[in-house]
């Protein structure tokens, strides 16, 4: 016999109650892993653009043979690949001014200064890509 003015338990509610208090944890959980992912990538980004190196010679190929080395610090328009590509090196960048493939992907790419960045014409065969100093033809691997 229930005691008057206390209701009888009612297990539906407090089942309720209990899923409810296990979602909120789940909830909290799932906040707190993507947070930290959120902070590590941040942080990530962060180092990478704080330890970006200036580059020095850009670096043409063309069919896998090196073509030239350019410097950054003389500017200038060159043509590339008997004229197919112009590269211009100004301000401590360079970029392609011009480009006889269909996509004109490698003009689109911009200017480029730090050391690894890529400008890659594949109708071409044409990269071009910024190193930290002139090499001096000996090549760590061999």
């Amino acid at each position: 016999m229930p005691i008057i003015g206390i209701p009888p338990k009612n297990t539906k509610v407090s089942n309720m109650n209990a899923q409810n208090a296990k979602s909120t944890k789940k909830y909290r959980a799932d906040v707190i892993v993507i947070a930290t992912i959120l902070a590590l990538s941040l942080l990530l980004v962060l180092v990478m653009t704080l330890t970006k190196k200036q580059g020095a010679v850009a670096l043409v190929e063309i069919d896998g043979v090196v073509a030239g080395e350019y410097s950054l610090d003389v500017e200038g328009t060159f043509p590339l690949n008997g004229g197919t590509n112009v590269l211009v090196i100004e301000g401590g960048t360079a970029y392609l001014s011009y480009s006889n493939c269909p996509d004109h992907t490698c003009e689109k790419t911009g200017k480029i200064r730090y050391v690894g960045q890529t400008i890659i014409c594949l109708p071409n065969r044409l990269s071009i890509t910024i190193k930290g100093e002139a090499s001096d033809g000996v090549d760590l691997v061999s």
